[in-house]
This record gives structure tokens, sequence and C-alpha cells, in this order.
């Protein structure tokens, strides 16, 4: 007798020969014969039930949808099809599922597997982050005889970027070679370019832009944004300009990159050109051009982008994204009631934009309100970022709030789960140095579990300034010189407390490694805005204005009213060993205060004078202008290289604590 296996059950009994058919059971000899299929219609069939799979996937929410479809593929016959299991595993990986609990098992099940399938695997773990395993997949499908595609190269050349490894990405680029066909590939050569650039291998990007036949937008804009992120405007400006057809990433790309590289002027010329050439705009954009109208802290730029922000429909009302970013810009440019007044109106308000208030109130001296809107912020259940943290740290330090920035610094960890970063650390040094606890913001630095940086260092290298405490800024100094050794910044301040401690000869110490460095001091620039929206730069020393002749009368009257209520210069804020007129001479002639003899002459009493300065405000300046306000009866706001100091009837918000 013949025994058929349960697998040939299945077959039509007309597929089987007479003198066999006898021995079949008498259920199966009793089966009607089904009607005959032509094969273009079997086919037509397989093809309609195929796309009737991909659509169940693409319409997938969860496993268990994914593993119901999965059960009728099995049953349907279409455990084999790559096309559909090709689907299967990008949904299981666009629904973060790991790929070895699931998906790496389907694909073991597959005899032939083709290109397209062992890609959506190698792409599922390169997303990831499984890049070996990754490899090892393109290895067993290269032992297979299986040749990879396009999209195998462009998955494998993201995950060498994501891992920072040049190294794989050069063995797999050479692989691209080996294998041929993918010299004149663009979508290969547009994902090595990409690569090569994250990795900063920005020449090896430029000779794959350079040896494409054609290019398309993905070319050019990767190879701008490559140089952007270089630094090298130039070069991408030249590139942006040779770009046949420009679109609105291309655009994009610069006016962002000009900001970047703290290029404001540059980003707003670009924006208004591609306003001008009627290309749209997104979020990316306008929180670009915002950034740039906050590095400039000029009204005049951010009423211009506030209405262009409104015209286009991202108002902040609406717009999340724009609207944090407005709240950053009103606060750097000195109008934290217009940043508070952009936060309020907004319907959905996220962690971004909490934090960008908090840092707003705490830039401008305002710790009260930063640490209840943190409290509201919880409150809430918005959970605070690492970047919010920094921002109410910062508040505590300008206010010298030391227990309260003492606790909220031990609830990142115990109440947030957040660890602190060394930005947070360095919060703490400065929080602790400002009060004048110079043995434990040493101590902290030298003990944090993290390595110190430059702001860790550099915060207490200036408390020691304010605390004259040339022994604890000789330690802090030569970390810094170790971390930065071309930061002129940091030989200034170490010269200055010098100075100030009268250690003359170290002074001069100093000033021979500056110049042995070749190192020049940054000439002090302050600028300000008058009421048409002109900005006015002033450098300290500098006597070509045309007004200068007016400007210094000002200063003169200013001096004599203010010796009568008992202003006396510091001279402790000029480093050099020079004679006391002379020291005198150099601080009438600071930065700021040409800005602002400039702008009482020219600005309405009813206007405020808001002034920019580039880096820190000197003793002698901020009492100066101390006592202008109170004299002036004029509200008197300057931003220097570190916070605002809002200056009124002769008080500044910082509490003289900066």
């Amino acid at each position: 007798m013949v025994h058929l296996s349960h697998k040939f059950s299945t077959i039509p009994i007309n597929f089987i020969p007479k003198q066999f058919s006898k021995h079949l059971p008498q259920q199966i000899q009793s089966q009607p014969t089904p009607p005959f299929i032509p094969f273009s219609q079997r086919q037509n069939q397989r093809s309609l039930l195929e796309s009737q799979l991909i659509s169940a996937l693409n319409c997938c929410t969860s496993l268990t949808q994914i593993q119901q479809i999965h059960a009728r593929i099995f049953r349907k016959g279409f455990e084999q099809c790559c096309y559909v299991l090709t689907k299967l595993i990008r949904i299981l990986t666009k629904m973060e599922i790991p790929m070895d609990s699931y998906a790496k098992l389907v694909f073991n099940q597959v005899e032939n597997p083709n290109p397209f399938l062992c890609t959506a695997l190698i792409r599922g773990y390169c997303l990831q982050g499984l890049v070996k395993e990754s490899v090892f997949v393109y290895g067993e499908m290269r032992k297979k005889s299986v040749l990879p595609i396009s999209f195998t190269f462009s998955a494998l050349f993201k995950a060498c970027g994501v891992v920072n490894d040049v190294d794989l990405g050069r063995q797999i680029h050479g692989q691209t070679i080996l294998i041929g066909g993918f010299g004149f590939d663009l979508f290969v050569k547009n994902s090595l370019i990409e690569m090569y650039v994250k990795l900063g291998f920005l020449e090896c990007g430029r000779k794959m832009f350079d040896e494409l036949p054609e290019r398309d937008l993905i070319s050019w804009t990767e190879l701008i944004v490559g140089y952007v992120k270089a630094g090298d405007m130039e070069s991408a400006g030249e590139l942006f300009s040779e770009l046949p057809k420009k679109d609105m990433v291309a655009w994009t790309a610069m006016v962002t990159g000009y900001a970047q590289n703290a290029k404001p002027r540059e980003a707003l010329e670009f924006f208004e050109r591609m306003l001008n050439e009627g290309v749209e705009t997104d979020e990316v954009t306008l929180v670009g051009v915002i950034s740039a109208c906050a590095q400039l802290g000029a009204a005049k730029y951010a009423n211009w982008i506030r209405d262009i922000v409104e015209k286009l429909g991202f108002s902040p009302t609406r717009c999340v994204v724009v609207g944090s970013a407005l709240i950053d810009m009103y606060s750097k440019c000195g109008s934290v009631e217009d940043a508070y007044k952009a936060f309020k109106v907004m319907e959905e308000k996220n962690v971004f934009s909490y934090s960008s208030m908090i840092a707003g109130f705490a830039m401008h001296g305002y710790a009260y309100a930063a640490l209840e809107l943190f409290h509201e912020m919880v409150k809430i259940g918005i959970k605070p970022n690492k970047v919010t943290f920094i921002g109410v740290l910062t508040a505590c330090s300008h206010s010298r709030m030391v227990e309260q920035g003492r606790q909220i610094f031990e609830s990142m960890e115990e109440k947030f789960g957040i660890s602190p970063g060394v930005d947070h650390y360095s919060c703490m040094v400065d929080l602790l140095g400002r009060a004048g606890c110079l043995e434990e913001a040493l101590n902290l630095a030298e003990t944090m579990p993290l390595e110190p940086n430059g702001g860790v260092w550099g915060a207490l290298l200036g408390a020691c300034r304010t605390y004259s405490n040339p022994d604890i800024a000789q330690i802090a100094a030569n970390h810094l010189f170790e971390l930065e050794p071309n930061a002129i910044g940091n030989y200034i301040l170490l010269s200055n407390i010098y100075a100030s401690a009268g250690w003359w000869n170290d002074v001069l110490m100093v000033r021979k490694m500056m110049r042995e460095k070749g190192l020049r001091k940054n000439p002090g620039c302050s600028w300000l805005e008058t009421k048409k929206g002109v900005i006015q730069e002033f450098f300290a020393g500098d006597m070509s204005h045309p007004r200068y002749g007016e400007m210094k009368q000002v200063l003169e009257d200013l001096l004599n009213r203010l010796k009568a209520i008992g202003y006396q210069p510091n001279m402790n804020s000029i480093a050099y060993d020079v004679s006391d007129e002379e020291k005198r001479r150099i601080l009438i002639t600071h930065s700021e205060k040409l800005a602002l003899a400039f702008g009482l002459l020219v600005i309405n009493a009813d206007f405020p004078i808001r002034i920019m300065k580039n880096i820190r405000m000197c003793e002698d300046c901020h009492s100066f202008i101390c006592g202008v306000s109170q004299i002036t009866r004029r509200v008197i706001i300057v931003r220097d290289n570190l916070r605002f100091h809002h200056f009124h009837d002769g008080k500044c918000s910082c509490g003289n604590f900066w």
C-alpha cells in the first residue's frame, strides 16, 4: 500500500495517476475535482492577496496585531514570500520591537532571502544601534552570494555615522568598489557624503561630491551642511551660489548656519533673500532667524521677526517650537516682559517652553520667578530636563540662593532620575564661588565624578576675581591653561587677579605667556539700538565717532555729578601698572560708557537705553551706570556676556552680585 504524507493530501485528485487513486482513502476519492484555474489568474489572485497583507501590516499599531497578520501570512502560504516578509520586518523595526526577539526569527525561517529582505534586517539592526549585528548579516548575505542593493549600503553608512566609526565606513565604502556597479549610484554616493561629513572628514565628502557626474539637491545640501558644521561659511556660501535649484532645505541650511556660527546679520540677509524669492519657510527656518535676532539683541529685529511669524501662521499661540524660540529671543533682547507675554499666550506648553522662560528669568536676575515657574511645571506633570536644571541653578547662582541651589541639585537624581552633567557641576561651582565659598567650590571641582571642563574651572577663576583670591585662582588657571591653551580670556582674568593683589611680577609672567603664544586681547565692544532701530557700535578707547566731542562732554558732566554723591573710579578695574591719572582716562573711555553717553544724546527719556557688550562689564562701569540711572532717572539695560543688568533709581537687578 502507498502511504501519502500529509502534505500530499491537498493535491487535487485529478493530478494523481489512476493506478494509484484506488489506494487513496475513501473520503479523498469522493472529493469533487476542483475547477481548473489558469496560471495567470492564480498569479493575479496571489498578487491581490500580497497587496491585502501589505495593507494590513501598514495598519498595525501593536505587536498583537502584527502577530495576527503574521499568522494569516502562514495560513495563506506566504511564509517564504520575501516581499511580504520585508514589509513585516520594516513594521517591526518601525515599532521598535527588538530585532533578535522577532524579526531575526522570521528572517531565519526563509530559505532563500532576497537582497530586500536582507537589507530590511540590516536596516533594523542599524536603527537600533546594533552595528556589529548588521555587519554580520551583511557578511552572511555575501556568503550566500546575495548581491547588496543601494539601500543596503545606505543603511550601513548611516550606522557608521551614528557610532562614529570611520574605519568601518571606509571598509564598507571599499565593498561598493569591490562589488562594482555603485560608482555612479547617486543614492549610495549621497549616503557616503553624509557619512564622511558627519564623521568630520569633510575632504572625503567633497571628493565624493566632485566625482558625481550628476548631483541632486541632497548632494548639494549634505555638503553645504558639512561646511556649516565646520564653521566654513565661505565655502558653504560658494556651494550655495552654484546650486542650480535652491529649495527650502538649502536656504534653511544657510540661514541656520550663519546663526549657529555667530553671523546674525548674514542670517537675516539670507532670510530676506529667501522671502523675496518666494521660497516657503517652516519652523526650522524661523527658529534659525529668531536665534539670529536674539544674538543681535535689538528690539527692531525682534518685532520684525514676530510680525513675520504671525503673518506666516506660526504664532506662538499655536506653534510651541516657534513660541519657545521667541521666549528665548525676547529674553536675550532685554525684554523679559515680552518673553513672558509670549509664554502666557501659548495654548500648549512643553518642557522646552518652560525651560526657555526659566532661563530668561535667570539671565535677568528674577530668581524667585524662575523658581516659581519650575515648581509650577513640576506640579502640572511636566518633567524637567537637563536644560531646565541649568536654568534653575543659574537663577540661584545669580541671586546667591545657595541652599535652594543645593536642594535642586540634589533633587535631580533623587526625585527626577537625571544624573547631573558637567554643566550642572559648573553651575554649582559658580553658585558656591559667587557666594564666597571658594574652598568648597574648589573641593567640588576636584572631587566631582566627571572630568571637570573649562566651564567648571572658569567659574572658579571668575569667583576668585570677585573675592581676590590669587592662590585658588592659580589652581583654576593651571587647569584652564591645559584645557584651553589659546583662550585669552583666562590669561587676562588671572592677570587682573594678580594685579588686584599687587603681584606685579606674576602679572608680567602671565603677559609674557600671552606674548609667547601670540595671543591678543579682543577689544571691549558695546553696541546699542537707537529709537529708529539703527545699531551703533563703540570700541574701548575709540575716539573716532562723529559725535565723540558731545559724548565726551556728557561723560565729564556725569562724572562731576556722580562725584558729588560719593562716586570714585574703581582703579582695580584696570590691570595695567600705570598712573592713577592714566587709569581714569582708560576707565572713562570703556565701550559701555561711550554707548551710554551716545544713548543719552539720542534716545528719548521715555525709552530705556539698551546696551549690549561682548565681554563682562567691569566693576567701575557697573557702579558708574548705577549712579547715572539715579541722577538721570533713566532706565538702562546692559547685557554683557554673562547676564542682564537692569539699572533704575541707582539700583541694579543683580544686587551688585554678578
